[in-house]
């Protein structure tokens, strides 16, 4: 009887932790980071913060202060821009330190202590990894769009337009991600910064060998002169060659990237699977030192075998 309330009690606890990182997200990471204050919008209106906002505000601060001198502890700002994300690196590890508090006493109030050690341990893991998928894909999708921006500032130049300008044209015709980089060259070089440098910080932001090489051209042109806008055509050229290339270097290996995610995933589904359809079978995984053994046996085994196949799916060309 004590057990089954005790297993209640730990069941509302975990339900409450996550509704309260649900609240820690959408306070920290979906506010809106350009909106005008209320003392501008009313100014006879005395403001006051939540005590939701107060205590977030407060631990963002405290997780700043200690990350103080340290640029790369997990998360730091340019990951997170090469991610696409507005928010903080004080603000994404609160995130993290919140959704894994959540998911540990919610893993233990689900399956007991070993639940709670996995989600401690996945709920972290599963945040940096998408960041990592979010930054592929808007390489990707820059990449996608470079040769249809680098037609449009041949056009604008040859219509008569500085090159200056025809960067803030192309910013104000494309999507994101290539609008929001572009967007952000005009701004740095209106308060002086040099033009080359913006875009090499671009490509490196970006990880676009393409947009190294429109940059490297640009800075040429610069210093030797002639025609840039039949220049960046060549360049233009090539770099749909080389997405030609990369296009069919993918599909080619689709396949194996479809074979190595099945054997990846196949022993994972199927031990909870397991657990499922009769949890007494894989009580001697989860409650027993010789299970634990097993269970870190075949993690390193499926680690070394996910590096392997990762190795043999991505081919260099």
């Amino acid at each position: 009887m004590e057990s089954s309330e005790a297993s209640i009690v730990m069941l509302l606890a975990g339900v409450s932790m996550v509704l309260g990182a649900l609240m820690v997200f959408f306070v920290v990471v979906l506010k809106p980071r350009n909106a005008i204050p209320l003392s501008r919008r009313r100014p006879d209106v005395v403001g006051g913060a939540s005590k939701l906002t107060v205590l977030t505000d407060s631990a963002v601060g405290a997780i700043n202060k200690q990350l103080k001198g340290k640029n790369d502890f997990l998360v730091s700002r340019e990951k997170l821009e090469r991610a696409g994300l507005k928010t903080q690196p004080a603000d994404f590890l609160l995130m993290i330190g919140a959704g894994t508090l959540a998911g540990t006493v919610f893993g233990f109030s689900m399956g007991g202590l070993f639940f709670a050690i996995l989600l401690t341990a996945v709920v972290p893991a599963g945040m940096l990894a998408y960041i990592s998928l979010l930054t592929t894909r808007r390489k990707s999708k820059f990449d996608e769009q470079l040769p249809d921006t680098l037609q449009m500032l041949t056009g604008s130049m040859r219509a008569g337009h500085s090159l200056l300008r025809a960067v803030d044209a192309s910013a104000r015709e494309s999507d994101a991600p290539m609008s929001e980089e572009l967007s952000r060259i005009v701004n740095e070089t209106r308060i002086g910064r040099d033009l080359g440098e913006s875009m090499i910080d671009v490509s490196a932001r970006t990880g676009s060998e393409d947009f190294a090489w429109i940059s490297q051209a640009i800075e040429i042109h610069r210093e030797v002169g002639g025609d840039l806008a039949e220049v960046l055509d060549h360049v233009g050229e090539t770099i749909r060659d080389r997405n030609q290339i990369r296009r069919q270097v993918k599909a080619l290996s689709a396949e194996g990237k479809m074979s190595a995610g099945v054997l990846m995933g196949l022993p994972i589904v199927l031990f909870f699977a397991l657990i499922l359809i009769n949890d007494q079978y894989a009580t001697t995984f989860t409650s027993t030192a010789p299970g634990f053994l097993m269970l870190s046996t075949a993690a390193l085994m499926l680690t070394a075998g996910g590096f392997w196949l990762s190795r043999l799916i991505k081919p260099k060309y």
